[in-house]
């Protein structure tokens, strides 16, 4: 069994002298991806422990933190497996009385009721399963094949979902399975009441979504208030009487293309389960904060007493506020120029920790927003960067993710009154190069089309005056992302932040840009003008991105690559299609090339996506905003990598790029990776897609460079 402890924070700096001693210059891509990944952090309901995912080359485990009889907290393994076989572990949730966890392996995340995806070719298959495993870490018992696993008030029942239908099980090795009930659609949100015998759930029924309560004793269901909008994220009162909901309104633009500043309002609805009478407690303004934008974690609703607590973008600004359950006014709790991402409550719901861009719009940092009466507290600052907040079942303790500039994502915990601990997990390795990495600097781009973009600039540490470098753009996919001043908290960025260090200690000057249409910025900057297939205003901040590299006495203009996965490989191969004057070469991960083909099967409802006045006029935009549609003018040299068995960007949109540069006589390569998904799931996935890069970009921009 593999323990640690959790560390003082004089340990990273203690990390810092191993890693500068032995590795004072250079690195590897393998050496830089080493460090285990924390994510998925959840707290236990009651008592103190934790638990979160760590990633080690392609190992996924499940690690559980809980109070030591001596001092502090230890932590161990409670799963052991040893292979980077592509079977990456999710949902996880503590079982309340048993001291055991569930979770699920296998199984593309984004995709849960697709075919699980192998890309280790194992020959006899993979199936997304849900497990159970104690806290002593014994062999995990199988419960089903499926994925959100949730337990029961009293840790007797779990409940799971397969092909969109809800399966009960017991906890414990041997039971069988049964289908809870059947209804047309596919199930998902699962909430038991606080007593346990009630389950509210979401029935998605494509163009619409119904709020459902399931009784128990009865094996009766019944529909929420059924309406023609998408009904979403169940939340029970805590005396259990009441069900607190969100009402969408369906719009065509469900791919989210373009921008929607504004739109037709959202609602928040409450039901009470006695009389069966329906309040509407908030609908927000038609005008900015009018189309939803959830938080990035798990609950949207949070009950305080008699008032809800839930996000808004009311100011510009994703921020939370609080409205009587009965219906009223509605308060701001958060005011200030910054985004809220991740929060967490109390079990009591009287206070909220979360996390937000405040006073650092570059990082993230831990507040506590007391509900009662609106106090805010900062619990954490400086150049960390901290995020995905569990409350523990003390209502007080927090853990966390934790991570800088130098050390990637990993557990930590914040106790009352004590500074923050790291929990390093399995440590890092004795080769990670965490002091050879460069401290990036965050920029702000000159204003293009009346938007600032950002950015977090990476300059090789071997530079010397008067030395030009080549340089390569980075962008994120999304878009709704933002690349921060330091190791990101998704496995996806904190790869590309990897990579980009890479790049830097080889003597690349890298800027990473945040581009409208990102994060952290505010919505106005989310949601610009002309986005998307609406023109690809974002278009505006590559280009200042350029103008900014090229003015650089450190950069040969002309040497400048661009790099970028999803989002980043649309904008890298419109780069390259439109101005191969600037951009050199590009590396294009799984990107989108063709905006007109994703609107013509809506297109033919003939009803106008974006506000134009004809579908031809909206097709002829979206093509204008495609990499396709500037072919004729693609001359730089492309590497385009992609899993064929991606379901967020089809392979077919890098098929009939391959075929537009074929007849053009582009000069592309290419790199297939069979079966895997958009966001690779082996290690070993990566370390090929990043040796291809650096590789492809050598050749193309270091080579024969100018002087």
């Amino acid at each position: 069994m593999i323990v640690a402890r959790l560390a003082p924070p004089a340990t990273a700096a203690l990390w810092l002298l191993v890693s500068s001693t032995a590795y004072p210059s250079g690195f590897t891509i393998e050496q830089v991806l080493g460090a285990p990944f924390a994510s998925d952090i959840v707290a236990a309901p009651a008592g103190r422990e934790f638990a979160w995912v760590s990633d080690s080359r392609g190992r996924s485990n499940v690690w559980l933190a809980a109070p030591s009889q001596a001092a502090g907290f230890t932590a161990r393994a409670l799963t052991h497996y040893a292979v980077d076989d592509g079977l990456a572990i999710e949902d996880l949730a503590f079982v309340p009385h048993h001291d055991a966890l569930l979770f699920v392996r296998g199984g593309d995340p984004d995709y849960p009721d697709k075919p699980a995806p192998n890309p280790a070719q194992i020959t006899a298959g993979v199936v997304q399963t849900v497990y159970l495993v104690d806290f002593r870490g014994r062999e995990p018992v199988k419960l089903g094949e499926g994925h959100a696993p949730v337990a029961s008030p009293d840790g007797n029942r779990i409940l799971y979902l397969h092909e969109g239908k809800v399966f009960s099980v017991a906890p414990r090795r041997g039971a069988k399975s049964e289908q809870l009930f059947n209804t047309r659609g596919k199930v998902d949100s699962l909430r038991f009441s606080p007593d346990g015998t009630r389950l509210a759930f979401v029935c998605n029924r494509g163009d619409h979504s119904f709020v459902g309560v399931y009784s128990f004793a009865e094996q009766a269901l019944r529909w929420v208030d059924a309406s023609f909008s998408l009904d979403l994220e169940p939340r029970w009162s805590p005396d259990g009487t009441r069900l607190a909901f969100l009402r969408l309104p369906w719009r065509h633009d469900e791919v989210g293309l373009i921008p929607h500043r504004a739109g037709d309002s959202w609602s928040i609805r409450v039901a009470n389960l006695t009389d069966h009478s329906v309040t509407e407690a908030y609908r927000a303004p038609r005008a900015a904060g009018s189309v939803f934008h959830a938080l990035s974690s798990d609950a949207q609703l949070v009950w305080s007493g008699t008032q809800l607590v839930f996000p808004a973008e009311n100011d510009g600004w994703l921020h939370f506020y609080s409205v009587p359950a009965s219906g009223g006014e509605a308060q701001l709790l958060t005011p200030g120029r910054f985004e809220i991402e991740y929060a967490a409550a109390s079990p009591d719901g009287s206070s909220i920790v979360y996390s937000a861009n405040a006073e650092d719009i570059d990082r993230r940092h831990l507040w506590r927003l007391r509900t009662a009466n609106g106090t805010l507290e900062q619990l954490t600052r400086g150049t960390g960067i901290e995020t995905q907040p569990a409350v523990l079942g003390d209502g007080v303790s927090i853990a966390f993710l934790r991570a800088d500039a130098r050390i990637p994502a990993h557990a930590a915990l914040l106790e009352p009154g004590k500074a923050p601990v790291d929990l390093m997990a399995e440590g890092l390795p004795a080769d990670f190069p965490a002091a050879a990495l460069v401290v990036p600097e965050s920029i702000e781009l000159p204003k293009r089309a009346g938007i600032a973009a950002h950015a977090e600039l990476f300059v090789p540490p071997s530079a010397t005056p008067g030395e030009r470098h080549p340089a390569v753009v980075f962008m994120h996919g999304g878009p709704i992302r933002q690349m921060l001043a330091g190791w990101h908290y998704m496995d996806y960025y904190s790869n590309a932040y990897a990579f980009n260090q890479y790049l830097a200690s080889r003597g690349y000057l890298v800027l990473a840009l945040n581009y409208r249409a990102g994060i952290g910025y505010g919505l106005d900057f989310r949601e610009a003008d002309g986005i998307g297939a609406a023109g690809a205003s974002e278009y505006n901040d590559l280009l200042a991105a350029a103008d900014y590299l090229r003015e650089r006495s450190d950069v040969d203009p002309a040497r400048i690559g661009l790099w970028g996965g999803s989002y980043g490989g649309y904008m890298t191969a419109l780069g390259l299609a439109r101005n191969s004057d600037l951009f050199k070469a590009g590396v294009d991960l799984h990107g989108v090339h063709d905006w007109h083909h994703w609107t013509l099967a809506t297109e033919r409802d003939k009803v106008p996506l974006y506000g134009l006045d004809a579908p031809a006029a909206v097709i002829a935009t979206a093509l204008a905003a495609s990499p396709i549609g500037s072919i004729a003018t693609w001359r730089s040299p492309v590497l385009l990598i992609q899993g064929d068995d991606d379901h967020n960007v089809a392979f077919s949109e890098s098929v009939r790029l391959v075929e537009a540069l074929r007849h053009q006589g582009v000069d592309y390569s290419e790199l297939v990776l069979p079966d895997e998904i958009h966001g690779f799931l082996r290690h070993a996935s990566w370390l090929r897609a990043y040796a291809a890069t650096a590789a492809f970009l050598d050749g193309k921009l270091t080579r024969g460079a100018s002087p």
